[in-house]
């Protein structure tokens, strides 16, 4: 199969619709409920048997600052406090007006996606995550990104909106005026064409690509790459053909807690809740409190590119509400022990090293690396899990108008047809790993997919 391409226009095509999104994730589908509900014929391709992407690999949580599910919870949060610590995260390199713009959106795309279309979303209320100055993570129940998927796919069968898997968008079809329609590839070596008054562009980024990973991003190029394979940067390769802005490609989010050798996601909130990150000397190496993201290079820093994760019962309970680590602990990925000399045992870890290391820590005010603790120290029962450091995807893209989505040009101005959204696009998560806030993947994709679908009102 030919790589992504560009062609001059066809003079006919095998389909016509007003709307053909590339992708179906959670970023594709939403902008089909969006684009569908303002009126649009939609057509939604998918280069895989079953739509998953990126989102399916997730835990599925998407934040949102002043929805009611907050309120419910005695939980005060506004946009601007949301879009500024977004802004925070990201050291000032993002687009402010798209800060804003998700910022601002986000709780209405919660919203709507429960009261239009039944998705039973609800606050995480049980722990904080890393940057965000409220609780404001909004899951399904079983907090993850499958059911997350399977949701919204059934939502466009309930509506009959056309989802077509097995067609991988290879070639689109373009002139100096606009984008025209896409070329598809079946898997058994068949085409078919497609025109489009307009092409959402939601086939996520270019981390299973990685020779764009080694140009762009070279500091994470070793690490296991925990994204879907499908994310081959399509968008990026095409938009830069066609002339189209491009921002912040150095950007990614990374994870520092996947499991190993079980390749399970293991929830930050074993972290966040009072646990801490030794390598195997059972030394502590850095500043746990700084996020997830961050996690990635500093555990593949470390001897052997792995590390423990260490914590106990009482922090476990609230993270067996994440399907990943229930199946981490069913398939034995979280050791436990009574004793920390046993737990040094298990891990293969120096006897004595590490309840020393634990034993630096100080009940209250900051350790060595500039942690802060309140108080709780780790008790029996203890768990532990080897961790390496993934990479989920990248979070730079196509730039894009806040306002309808369209792909920008790098002379000034959109293309009139070409939008973009989710991985696709860049998002706020600055220039590198550390601007990535929790739950900015999902953010961009449900808000930018919502805008995009809508953006059609706006032209």
């Amino acid at each position: 199969m030919a790589g992504p391409e560009i062609e001059a226009p066809l003079d006919e095509y095998d389909l016509d619709v007003e709307t053909l999104i590339i992708g179906a994730g959670a970023c594709g589908m939403i902008a089909a409920l969006a684009a569908h509900e303002a009126g649009q014929e939609v057509l939604v391709v998918e280069a895989d048997a079953l739509p998953s992407g990126s989102t399916a690999l997730s835990a599925g949580l998407i934040p949102a600052a002043g929805t009611r599910f907050q309120r419910e919870a005695g939980i005060d949060d506004t946009p601007g406090l949301f879009a500024g610590d977004i802004h925070n995260k990201a050291h000032g390199e993002n687009d402010p007006d798209l800060e804003t713009a998700l910022a601002v959106q986000a709780a209405h795309v919660i919203e709507w996606l429960s009261d239009v279309h039944g998705l039973p979303f609800s606050l995480v209320s049980d722990f904080d995550y890393p940057g965000h100055s409220r609780r404001r993570m909004h899951g399904l129940p079983t907090r993850s990104g499958s059911e997350l998927v399977d949701a919204l796919r059934t939502r466009l069968e309930v509506l009959d909106i056309p989802l077509i898997c097995d067609r991988r968008a290879d070639r689109l079809y373009a002139d100096d005026a606009r984008v025209h329609g896409a070329h598809l590839h079946l898997p058994d070596g068949s085409h078919e064409t497609v025109s489009a008054g307009r092409i959402i562009l939601a086939c996520n980024g270019f981390g299973g690509n990685r020779a764009m990973v080694t140009q762009h991003m070279p500091d994470i190029d070793n690490a296991v790459w925990f994204g879907h394979d499908g994310n081959q940067g399509e968008a990026v390769i095409w938009g830069e053909e066609l002339g189209a802005a491009t921002r912040n490609l150095s950007a990614y989010q990374g994870h520092g807690n996947v499991a190993h050798p079980h390749a399970i996601l293991i929830t930050w909130a074993v972290i966040t809740g009072g646990g801490v990150q030794a390598n195997t000397d059972g030394a502590r190496f850095w500043n746990e409190a700084q996020g997830y993201s961050e996690a990635a290079r500093a555990v593949l820093s470390q001897p052997g590119g792995v590390a423990w994760s260490i914590f106990d019962e009482r922090i476990a309970q609230p993270a067996r509400q994440f399907a990943d680590f229930k199946n981490a602990e069913e398939q034995g990925a979280i050791l436990t022990a009574q004793t920390m000399s046993e737990l040094e045992k298990l891990c293969q870890i120096p006897n004595g090293s590490l309840a020393a290391t634990l034993d630096a820590i100080p009940t209250a005010g900051e350790d060595a690396f500039g942690r802060s603790w309140n108080g709780e120290t780790l008790k029996p029962p203890y768990r532990a899990v080897k961790v390496t450091g993934a990479l989920f995807h990248t979070q730079g893209g196509l730039e894009v108008d806040p306002v309808t989505a369209q792909v920008r040009r790098k002379n000034g101005g959109c293309f009139d047809s070409l939008y973009a959204a989710g991985g696709a696009a860049c998002g706020v998560s600055g220039a590198g790993d550390s601007g990535y806030l929790s739950g900015n993947g999902l953010l961009a994709a449900s808000v930018l997919g919502y805008i995009a679908g809508k953006g059609v009102a706006a032209d």
